[in-house]
């Protein structure tokens, strides 16, 4: 039986052993393991190491702070994520954080939850759709609007069916390129924020995706009269210490992994129409 040692914000990663790994799309898995008591926010990421390969910051899907488990959703991108790719439980893999500022769910207390999500994006706006549905009566109407490049890369698609069929959520489907198959919506997400019956002046937004699916989703919700302090995105950018040091996640004056990921629109406006941001 192993000990599951307390992770903090170290330099040094520390061992743990994989409980399961799920495979979600064709190029998209997940992987399950137990921290022990865990201080992760809906938002945060790790710096997960694959021994021998490398180290990447990986986002948190799920968070169950009873048992001590977080999942890490990745996809099969790269080097080091081809390696994890391969791993299955009992291996280990190296730990280190919570790091960054997550969501702020507390300031969507008794408002509107509208949630925009691009693809791989949805990874980590997951957990604040499993917070907010859990604690429903602390919001009003909670509205998640999902785009993917097929059906089959359509992330917790289960999920997301449980919960709307229960009437907690209302989801808005959307995909680049459908099948025979595919009885959804065909075509970008951004043009159903308009279509949205909600009051967008008591509105909280949280935006994750591609870089051009953030623009145009947040210009779309300033014409609908959001707040930018309101409007809040995850840049997930180049990554590599987690704790400031190395420089390659630099935005304007902040440092993404200490500042971010999650910041307001109101705090990128200056930089947020920019190429290659």
């Amino acid at each position: 039986m192993c000990t599951v040692q307390a992770h903090s914000h170290s330099l040094v990663p520390t061992p743990t052993p994989i409980l399961r790994r799920v495979r979600e799309t064709e190029d998209v898995f997940s992987v399950s393991i137990n921290v022990g008591e865990t201080s992760a926010e809906p938002g945060q990421f790790n710096m997960l190491t694959v021994f021998g390969a490398g180290e990447i910051p990986i986002s948190i899907s799920a968070i169950c702070k009873a048992s001590g488990e977080t999942v890490h959703t990745v996809r099969n991108v790269g080097g080091v994520s081809q390696v994890m790719a391969q791993l299955r439980a009992g291996d280990e893999i190296g730990v280190r954080g919570p790091f960054g500022r997550g969501w702020p769910i507390d300031a969507a207390i008794d408002k509107n939850v509208l949630i925009v999500a691009g693809g791989i994006g949805l990874v980590p706006l997951r957990p604040v759709l499993q917070h907010c549905l859990s604690h429903a009566g602390h919001f009003r109407d909670i509205v998640l609007l999902y785009g993917a490049r097929t059906p089959e890369d359509v992330l917790f698609r289960d999920e997301l069916a449980v919960w709307e069929q229960q009437g907690r959520l209302k989801v808005e489907l959307s995909v680049d390129q459908c099948d025979p198959t595919w009885q959804g919506n065909v075509g970008v997400i951004t043009p159903f924020i308009a279509r949205q019956q909600i009051d967008f002046d008591n509105t909280v937004a949280m935006v994750c995706g591609p870089e051009i699916m953030m623009r145009f989703a947040c210009d779309e919700l300033r014409r609908q009269g959001l707040a930018e302090a309101s409007l809040y995105l995850s840049m997930e950018r180049n990554m590599k210490c987690g704790v400031g040091f190395c420089g390659h996640c630099q935005l304007g004056p902040h440092f993404v992994c200490k500042g971010g990921p999650v910041f307001s629109l109101a705090e990128l406006s200056p930089w947020i129409g920019r190429a290659e941001l």
